[in-house]
């Protein structure tokens, strides 16, 4: 008896000594990220498409006061902080147009990218106004871009981001699902809604491996997003918007701030 009370005493006190050293360690990662620069990469999802309060100097790229990588360096006060994440910003425009604040000196980056290049406007758009079939169709047209084409865009892009900035942590977020299934909800047949969640964590599931396969973080959002899908009642994303057709399928200022937000900070 006695033995085993100084069993559990002993792995009481490794286990606090470990949650200790853990917390050390987590703080340690966060002060690094903060004393560093910060680099905001990515597409509308990083931009803040459907957020509001968009800054004027940033133009058609249209990027938010609200979107997660501006709270996050409110929050945190980084050495520097460059946000050039743009709307309708594909991997080759990252490449071409994003990359110029990267150094040495950078300590986080964060990105989302890769739905554009899979065409997800067209298949959104598909999906809305066509029957179930051809949403399907497109669908597996936009998958079998994923399987052969993506991922060695997302290598390219991802081998240029770790030269520029050697000792950056970098964080490449995903897609949230957009829709909550078995309800009763205006707009697309449930079939569809079930292909585009499907088509979500499939890209999701490639990103991951690609940033997994550099050392990078994979941050899934669709965690947080839970609940707060389209047909939710309490969604974080914008339906179609017909007066506003460029926010239709965008988190909104709640999505950013609740969604996206938190799953930068852990992991960053």
């Amino acid at each position: 008896m006695r033995r085993s009370r100084i069993a559990a005493y002993v792995g009481s006190l490794l286990l606090t000594v470990g949650l200790a050293l853990t917390g050390a360690a987590s703080a340690q990662a966060s002060q690094q990220a903060v004393t560093g620069g910060y680099v905001a990469l990515g597409d509308s999802y990083s931009s803040g498409v459907g957020a509001g309060s968009y800054m004027s100097s940033s133009g058609d790229c249209d990027r938010s006061t609200k979107a997660y990588p501006y709270l996050w360096n409110a929050a945190h006060s980084p050495s520097s902080f460059d946000f050039t994440a743009c709307s309708g910003a594909r991997t080759d425009d990252v490449l071409a147009n994003q990359l110029g604040p990267l150094n040495s000196g950078t300590s986080l980056v964060s990105i989302t990218i890769g739905g554009n290049d899979a065409g997800f406007s067209d298949v959104m758009t598909t999906c809305v106004l066509q029957s179930d079939s051809t949403c399907l169709s497109r669908i597996n047209t936009a998958k079998a871009y994923v399987d052969t084409t993506l991922p060695g865009k997302l290598d390219n892009l991802y081998s240029v981001i770790r030269s520029k900035a050697p000792s950056a942590h970098v964080v490449v977020i995903g897609y949230p699902r957009f829709y909550l299934l078995g309800q009763t909800c205006l707009g697309l047949s449930e079939t569809k809604r079930s292909a585009i969640n499907g088509a979500a964590d499939y890209m999701d599931a490639a990103i991951a491996k690609v940033a997994a396969n550099h050392g990078f973080t994979f941050g899934d959002v669709r965690t947080t997003f839970s609940g707060h899908e389209i047909c939710s009642g309490s969604s974080w994303l914008h339906s179609v918007n017909w007066l506003d057709i460029g926010v239709s399928y965008h988190p909104t200022a709640s999505g950013q701030s609740g969604g996206y937000l938190p799953v930068l900070t852990n992991a960053a």
